[in-house]
């Protein structure tokens, strides 16, 4: 099902002509002979378009910072933002100790009109009193809204004398929703804050046991993080953070002992990485936990880099054991799925993990995208050097870090590194356009519009999105797999996550919910026409 050039002006030929040129930088269709393809990406939507997009806010407070179970995370802002991330991605987490999980819980200053008006700091100040008084927490966080912003709360003052005040440390998250272009700023300004605050900051030197790991840009949706752990522990390796889905304040002040850290959303959670390897000499590898074939190798890659015997045997022992309790019933769910296509647009890493899942089933991801990439999570890492600093990336303040001549170990030698990235994805990323077939479509920050008339043009089998755009892609007669939070499903990661995934999709498919919806393309001229009185043409 290729898609021609030609087609596709055609589909942008009805917008206005700079908002026709605008996205054009953001839609591609795949050309392997053309050497470098390149897309524009993290940049502003345009003004009056429907985007799928999440502000920086919600990339900080809601994807990274939100997960850690035993922080009380405050909401400096009006009560809608703190609703706005409270639980909506089930981020779940266990405890052995049930008085340190919050993550039930929404606390927020729920700022009013005269709060904006004479400011909102004491209000801040009380209510981090009451937390400590109440709830104990180990750590506590403050996530400015984008008012707070405008009138000039100072919240890392107002944490600096709480910390003071209770020995209990405060961190501020300057994550006002209007930084950046979409949420993808946010997580830059948690990586930055946890990077310079909480890791490393305990008195350990050693991981308490072998093959040490940290498992970075896991968000444990559904109980995806639960999965991986089951399979990693059984192999043999230490998890001393998961960063940060069920992770914790105190795992995290830990991460720098670790021995290899692993990158599986690469928008989120890059930054860390880079620094973690420049501070304490802690290589990175990219993984993908999704499907049976991403899990699979991602395993070998891992144990490729430990370079041990027994290791190897354990993981080749693992998979074995794995592949055969689930590919069997997984193989029956593809004889629902085989031969039908997929749109998969979500996220920062997902719109390209999942294309692999849904090739295992025998479905072909016709277009795909990310809500809130950079042209490397597309391209790959090569062209880094390459991007040019906007005016909106530099709202983000840069953290450099450096070499802690104390902590800093050299896991691997510079030789064994150099051969290793010649057989595993280390400190690399080659990005979504390296995946995608000739003739299929990749878009950045697909909007209502385009998601409308690609639907009509392709026809797609499934669409896999967000929370957003799920039900009007149902009304229009086409199964929509939410893959932000998997609604009241998961977990998707794993080998048991591959076989949910597989019985999820098929029974898509085979429900008769379909038969009683009429897309619109059935019974709506997708052409229409009249006579030119006089002059016997159509027009």
């Amino acid at each position: 099902m290729a898609f021609t050039e030609e087609k596709l002006q055609e589909l942008l030929n009805t917008l206005p002509d700079k908002v026709k040129k605008a996205r054009k930088k953001h839609i591609l269709v795949k050309d392997s002979s053309q050497p470098d393809q390149i897309i524009e990406a993290n940049t502003r939507t345009i003004p009056g378009i429907i985007t799928n997009r999440g502000c920086a806010y919600a990339g900080c407070k809601g994807v990274v910072v939100g997960p850690l179970k035993d922080m009380i995370h405050i909401v400096h802002g009006p009560v809608g933002c703190s609703y706005y991330t409270w639980g909506t991605r089930r981020n779940k987490a266990k405890s052995e100790d049930p008085t340190q999980n919050f993550i039930n819980y929404c606390v927020t200053t729920d700022m009013q009109e005269k709060d904006i008006v004479f400011g909102g700091e004491k209000k801040l100040a009380k209510l981090i009193d009451e937390v400590v008084d109440i709830f104990k927490p180990k750590a506590i966080s403050i996530n400015a809204t984008c008012p707070v912003g405008l009138i000039g709360d100072d919240i890392n003052a107002v944490a600096k004398a709480a910390e003071e005040r209770h020995g209990v440390p405060v961190l501020a998250f300057s994550c006002e929703g209007y930084k950046g272009v979409s949420q993808s700023a946010g997580h830059h300004i948690a990586n930055n804050i946890l990077m310079d605050k909480v890791i490393g900051a305990s008195d350990k030197e050693e991981a308490p046991g072998r093959y040490a790991i940290n498992v970075l840009g896991e968000y444990n949706i559904g109980g995806d993080a639960w999965e991986i752990e089951r399979v990693l522990k059984d192999i043999g390796y230490t998890i001393v953070s998961t960063m940060t889905g069920d992770g914790s304040y105190e795992e995290l002040r830990h991460a720098h002992t670790a021995d290899l850290n692993l990158v599986q959303c690469h928008r989120s959670i890059n930054y860390i990485a880079e620094m973690l390897e420049i501070k304490y000499g802690t290589p990175w590898v990219k993984v993908n936990f999704i499907g049976v074939e991403g899990m699979s190798q991602s395993l070998r890659d891992m144990a490729t880099y430990f370079d041990d015997e027994e290791l190897t045997r354990k993981t080749e022992e693992v998979i074995a054991r794995e592949v055969a309790r689930v590919q069997p019933m997984i193989d029956q769910y593809r004889k629902v799925c085989e031969g039908k296509t997929a749109f998969c647009f979500v996220g920062g890493s997902r719109g390209h993990h999942y294309q692999g899942m849904y090739r295992e089933l025998g479905i072909e991801t016709v277009l795909a995208g990310y809500e809130f990439a950079h042209r490397d999570d597309y391209e790959g890492r090569h062209v880094i050097p390459t991007i040019k600093t906007d005016a909106d990336s530099k709202n983000i303040p840069e953290l450099h870090v450096n070499r802690d001549e104390k902590r800093f170990r050299v896991k691997v030698s510079p030789e064994k590194l150099e051969e290793l990235k010649k057989k595993i994805p280390l400190s690399e990323y080659k990005g979504m356009n390296f995946d995608m077939q000739d003739g299929y479509i990749i878009v950045d920050d697909l909007n209502h519009y385009e998601t409308d008339e690609f639907i009509k043009l392709l026809k797609p089998d499934i669409f896999s999105s967000g929370i957003k755009d799920k039900y009007v892609v149902q009304k229009m007669g086409i199964p929509a797999k939410q893959l932000h939070s998997y609604d009241y499903s998961g977990p998707y990661a794993g080998f048991n996550g591959a076989l949910n995934f597989a019985r999820d999709i098929a029974m898509s498919f085979a429900t008769p919910t379909w038969n009683f919806i009429v897309p619109p393309w059935q019974d709506q001229p997708l052409l229409e026409g009249k006579m030119a009185e006089g002059e016997g043409k159509a027009c």
